[in-house]
C-alpha cells in the first residue's frame, strides 16, 4: 500500500540545518564515489569538502538566491535553491532524500516553478550533469540543451511568446 501524497512545503533554511543539507547533498553523490576505491573516511571528508565549496559559491556568485528546505507534511526532505530575477528562474538546485525520490515530488515541485515562471513570462535555467536520471525529466518537461559548462549541461526552458513578447 503506498503512503497518501504528503502536503510539500517549503522554508528558509537556517545554519543549524547544516548537518541536513550536508546529507541531502551527500546522498547525491554517493553513487559516483563507489568507483574510486575511497575508504568512507575518504569519501566523508570529500563530501564535507564538495558540500562547503558549492555553499560558498552559491552564497557568493548567487546572493538573492533562496536556500529553503522542502517539507513533506512538515518533515524536512530536501533542499531547494531557486534564484529569482526579473527575467530568469534559475534552478541552482533541486535535490531528495533517498527515501522520498522517485515518487514524482520533484515533478510536482518543478511544475509549480514553472507554473510560476510562466506567470512572470521568465526563462527557467539549470545546469545538470549529463548523466543525472533527472536528465530524462527535464527533457519531457520541454527543457533544452543551450550550452555545457564543465560537466553540466546548462538547459532552459523559455517562456511561450504572447502578444506582447511575439515569438522567440
Amino acid at each position: 500500500m503506498s503512503r497518501p501524497e504528503p502536503a510539500l512545503s517549503f522554508r528558509p533554511s537556517s545554519p543549524a540545518e547544516a548537518e541536513f543539507l550536508y546529507r541531502v547533498y551527500a546522498s547525491t553523490r554517493l553513487e559516483e564515489l563507489e568507483i574510486t576505491g575511497w575508504s568512507d573516511a575518504e569519501k566523508e571528508a570529500f563530501l564535507r569538502q564538495q558540500f562547503h565549496f558549492q555553499d560558498v559559491h552559491y552564497r557568493k556568485h548567487h546572493p538573492t538566491t533562496a536556500f529553503d528546505l522542502i517539507l513533506a507534511d512538515d518533515e524536512p526532505i530536501g533542499r531547494l535553491y531557486v534564484e529569482r530575477t526579473p527575467d530568469r528562474l534559475a534552478i541552482l538546485d533541486i535535490a531528495l532524500l533517498p527515501a522520498w525520490r522517485g515518487q514524482g515530488l520533484g515533478s510536482r515541485i518543478l511544475r509549480d516553478l514553472l507554473i510560476e515562471a510562466r506567470a512572470a513570462g521568465q526563462c527557467v535555467q539549470l545546469f545538470v550533469e549529463a548523466f543525472n536520471p533527472a536528465r530524462r525529466l527535464y527533457a519531457r518537461l520541454g527543457f533544452e540543451k543551450v550550452g555545457d559548462c564543465g560537466p553540466y549541461e546548462e538547459l532552459h526552458l523559455r517562456p511561450p511568446p504572447t502578444a506582447e513578447t511575439g515569438p522567440k
